[in-house]
Protein backbone atom coordinates (compact mmCIF):
# COMPACT_ATOMS: atom_id res chain seq x y z
CA UNK A 1 0.00 0.00 0.00
CA UNK A 2 1.50 3.51 -0.90
CA UNK A 3 0.19 6.69 1.23
CA UNK A 4 0.94 10.18 -0.28
CA UNK A 5 -0.06 11.90 3.04
CA UNK A 6 -0.28 15.68 3.25
CA UNK A 7 -0.59 18.07 6.07
CA UNK A 8 -3.15 20.47 5.34
CA UNK A 9 -5.28 23.45 6.76
CA UNK A 10 -8.32 22.02 4.94
CA UNK A 11 -9.29 19.86 2.04
CA UNK A 12 -12.64 19.02 0.42
CA UNK A 13 -13.72 16.67 -2.25
CA UNK A 14 -16.36 17.86 -5.02
CA UNK A 15 -18.31 14.74 -7.28
CA UNK A 16 -20.49 16.13 -9.97
CA UNK A 17 -20.32 20.05 -8.47
CA UNK A 18 -21.23 18.63 -5.33
CA UNK A 19 -19.43 19.03 -2.33
CA UNK A 20 -18.88 15.04 -0.25
CA UNK A 21 -16.15 15.54 2.02
CA UNK A 22 -14.61 18.14 3.94
CA UNK A 23 -11.48 18.18 6.79
CA UNK A 24 -10.06 21.18 8.76
CA UNK A 25 -6.56 20.93 10.32
CA UNK A 26 -5.25 17.23 9.56
CA UNK A 27 -4.48 14.65 6.44
CA UNK A 28 -4.81 14.16 3.60
CA UNK A 29 -4.39 10.70 2.05
CA UNK A 30 -4.07 9.50 -1.39
CA UNK A 31 -4.58 5.82 -0.80
CA UNK A 32 -2.66 3.82 -3.71
CA UNK A 33 -3.62 -0.41 -3.62
CA UNK A 34 -1.04 -2.90 -5.21
CA UNK A 35 -2.53 -6.55 -5.86
CA UNK A 36 -0.29 -7.88 -2.73
CA UNK A 37 -2.09 -5.56 -0.23
CA UNK A 38 -4.28 -7.65 2.22
CA UNK A 39 -6.04 -6.19 5.15
CA UNK A 40 -2.70 -6.31 8.01
CA UNK A 41 -0.83 -4.01 5.60
CA UNK A 42 -4.25 -1.45 5.99
CA UNK A 43 -3.83 -1.70 9.51
CA UNK A 44 -0.45 -1.04 9.22
CA UNK A 45 -0.78 1.90 7.50
CA UNK A 46 -3.43 3.54 9.29
CA UNK A 47 -1.28 3.15 12.45
CA UNK A 48 1.35 4.99 10.84
CA UNK A 49 -0.76 7.51 9.77
CA UNK A 50 -2.01 8.08 12.81
CA UNK A 51 1.22 7.92 14.59
CA UNK A 52 3.46 9.44 11.97
CA UNK A 53 4.81 12.87 13.30
CA UNK A 54 4.50 15.61 11.15
CA UNK A 55 2.50 18.53 12.94
CA UNK A 56 4.75 21.12 14.75
CA UNK A 57 5.05 20.76 18.58
CA UNK A 58 5.21 24.35 20.38
CA UNK A 59 8.80 24.81 19.11
CA UNK A 60 7.79 24.18 15.40
CA UNK A 61 9.61 21.13 15.20
CA UNK A 62 7.52 18.15 13.34
CA UNK A 63 6.59 15.72 16.95
CA UNK A 64 3.29 16.19 16.79
CA UNK A 65 0.69 12.98 15.17
CA UNK A 66 -2.75 13.54 13.41
CA UNK A 67 -3.54 11.70 17.26
CA UNK A 68 -1.70 14.38 18.93
CA UNK A 69 -3.23 17.18 17.23
CA UNK A 70 -6.65 15.38 17.38
CA UNK A 71 -6.79 16.65 13.82
CA UNK A 72 -9.33 15.17 10.50
CA UNK A 73 -8.58 12.66 8.09
CA UNK A 74 -9.87 12.38 4.58
CA UNK A 75 -8.98 8.78 3.07
CA UNK A 76 -8.69 9.11 -0.89
CA UNK A 77 -8.41 6.45 -3.12
CA UNK A 78 -6.02 7.06 -6.56
CA UNK A 79 -5.20 3.78 -8.04
CA UNK A 80 -2.58 6.01 -10.02
CA UNK A 81 -0.53 5.65 -7.21
CA UNK A 82 0.34 1.74 -7.91
CA UNK A 83 1.21 3.00 -11.98
CA UNK A 84 4.74 1.39 -12.51
CA UNK A 85 6.67 4.46 -14.59
CA UNK A 86 10.36 3.22 -14.81
CA UNK A 87 9.71 2.61 -18.88
CA UNK A 88 8.44 4.17 -21.46
CA UNK A 89 6.43 8.00 -21.22
CA UNK A 90 3.07 5.97 -20.27
CA UNK A 91 2.90 4.77 -16.96
CA UNK A 92 1.57 1.24 -16.63
CA UNK A 93 -0.92 0.07 -13.86
CA UNK A 94 -0.02 -4.04 -13.84
CA UNK A 95 1.04 -3.69 -10.17
CA UNK A 96 -2.36 -2.11 -9.21
CA UNK A 97 -4.74 -4.48 -7.26
CA UNK A 98 -8.10 -5.15 -9.96
CA UNK A 99 -10.94 -2.76 -9.07
CA UNK A 100 -13.52 -5.02 -7.16
CA UNK A 101 -10.82 -6.67 -4.35
CA UNK A 102 -9.34 -2.87 -4.55
CA UNK A 103 -12.58 -1.13 -3.37
CA UNK A 104 -13.27 -3.89 -0.59
CA UNK A 105 -9.79 -3.01 1.13
CA UNK A 106 -10.67 0.72 0.94
CA UNK A 107 -13.48 -0.07 2.57
CA UNK A 108 -12.23 -1.95 4.91
CA UNK A 109 -9.17 0.54 5.88
CA UNK A 110 -12.21 3.56 6.00
CA UNK A 111 -14.12 1.19 8.41
CA UNK A 112 -10.93 0.83 10.34
CA UNK A 113 -10.36 4.26 10.23
CA UNK A 114 -14.16 4.84 11.68
CA UNK A 115 -13.26 3.59 14.86
CA UNK A 116 -10.50 6.18 15.87
CA UNK A 117 -11.76 9.31 17.69
CA UNK A 118 -11.15 11.54 15.01
CA UNK A 119 -13.09 13.50 11.70
CA UNK A 120 -12.95 11.18 9.06
CA UNK A 121 -14.12 11.93 5.74
CA UNK A 122 -13.51 10.35 2.13
CA UNK A 123 -13.43 9.94 -1.48
CA UNK A 124 -15.37 8.15 -3.37
CA UNK A 125 -14.05 5.07 -4.70
CA UNK A 126 -13.67 5.26 -8.82
CA UNK A 127 -15.22 8.17 -9.14
CA UNK A 128 -14.34 11.59 -10.73
CA UNK A 129 -13.22 13.92 -7.74
CA UNK A 130 -11.79 17.59 -7.70
CA UNK A 131 -9.69 17.79 -4.63
CA UNK A 132 -8.70 21.45 -2.65
CA UNK A 133 -6.52 21.92 -0.27
CA UNK A 134 -4.49 24.38 1.34
CA UNK A 135 -1.20 22.14 1.77
CA UNK A 136 -0.02 23.07 5.35
CA UNK A 137 4.29 23.77 4.71
CA UNK A 138 4.11 22.33 2.44
CA UNK A 139 4.52 19.03 3.82
CA UNK A 140 4.22 15.98 1.88
CA UNK A 141 5.60 12.40 2.51
CA UNK A 142 5.04 8.97 0.43
CA UNK A 143 4.94 6.15 2.84
CA UNK A 144 4.84 2.54 1.74
CA UNK A 145 4.21 -0.78 3.77
CA UNK A 146 4.49 -3.68 3.14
Amino acid sequence: MIALLQRVNWAHIHIDGQQTAKIGRGLLVLLGIEREDDPAKADRLLQKLLNYRVFPDAEGRMNCSLRDIQGDLLLVSQFTLAATTDKGTRPGFSTAMAPEPAEALYDYMVAQAAKEPLTLATGSFGADMKVSLENDGPVTFSLRVS
